[in-house]
């Protein structure tokens, strides 16, 4: 494949997959596999973490007005019911941290182990059927209507529960998150707003960390695998971060609209055949 419709092909599938609860991990992985690309070594590997900039900075764009909100009545809230602590800024840094310390750890121990195609299928499965079960039992039991009536308890369990997103890939970052919230007693809209604002700081630091190793590496601290920058190079990473981050701005207004009257029950459907016809293929072509 010509790489600039390599370049534009990976941009849109981060873009569509890194917000939805679909896995976008999964969905490299498998694009990696059924067109026998290499996205683990080389410039693919360090375009793969750049092009997640351009989905990170949509959220920030988008919910502008927001963040504004919540900087302005920090600490006190809208409604001068919040304090420092349990402010909704406040509980998404500390959500981030309790997701932050232990991920690290867990991930330096397992590394790219469980990134295996049939592990990352039963992820997809096990992941539709617990989103497909909570959305149905607790669609209606919430009592945390938006993020300005959260609690800090829900905050922590909440970023807690994301850590499984780092440690099984497959599992997804949103999916966790949205599960956890309404499990936590949050409405469908609260906890998907507070999955989008919970992924700002943690897919910065995420990507910030990956991407420092790989130029680390890339400019010579293992030798043999270094990349040389050229014209063609950077046009390929501006092409899909570009577009990484225009699909991304339309699927989370276009999440955010659909999740008010639709709920999350087709996600679920969609990860259990992804995953089942994954798991399928892997085993009828015995790869990993």
């Amino acid at each position: 494949m010509n790489d600039y419709l390599l370049s534009t092909a990976l941009g849109v599938l981060e873009g569509l997959t890194e917000f939805l609860p679909v896995s976008s991990t999964a969905h490299l992985r498998i694009a990696e596999a059924l067109m026998g690309l290499d996205l683990g070594s080389g410039f693919w590997k360090m375009f793969a973490i750049v092009i997640q900039i351009g989905a990170i900075l949509a959220l920030p764009l988008y919910f502008w007005g927001r963040i504004g909100e919540f900087v302005r009545s920090f600490p006190a809230g809208r409604r001068g019911n919040r304090t420092v602590w349990n402010h909704p800024l406040s509980i998404t840094l500390i959500a981030f941290v309790c997701t932050a310390g232990p991920a690290f750890l867990l991930h330096k121990v397992i590394g790219r182990n469980l990134e295996r195609l049939s592990l990352i299928g039963w992820a997809l499965v096990l992941g539709g059927v617990i989103m497909w079960i909570v959305d149905v039992v607790f669609a209606d039991n919430s009592r945390t209507a938006s993020m300005d009536d959260m609690s800090l308890t829900q905050g922590v369990w909440i970023g807690l529960c994301q850590i499984l997103s780092a440690v099984f890939p497959g599992t997804s970052r949103s999916m966790s998150t949205i599960a956890a919230g309404q499990l936590a007693g949050m409405s469908r809209q609260a906890a998907l707003e507070f999955s989008f604002f919970l992924s700002m700081p943690t897919m910065a630091a995420a990507v910030g960390y990956d991407l420092f190793h790989s130029l680390r590496h890339h400019m010579g601290d293992e030798a043999g695998d270094t990349v040389a920058m050229n014209g063609h190079n950077w046009a390929l990473l501006a092409l899909g971060t570009v577009v990484s981050f225009i699909v991304a701005y339309a699927v989370v207004a276009w999440f955010m609209d659909w999740v008010k009257k639709r709920g999350f029950v087709p996600f679920a459907v969609y990860r259990i055949a992804a995953g089942a016809a994954l798991l399928y293929w892997v085993m009828h072509n015995r790869v990993h």
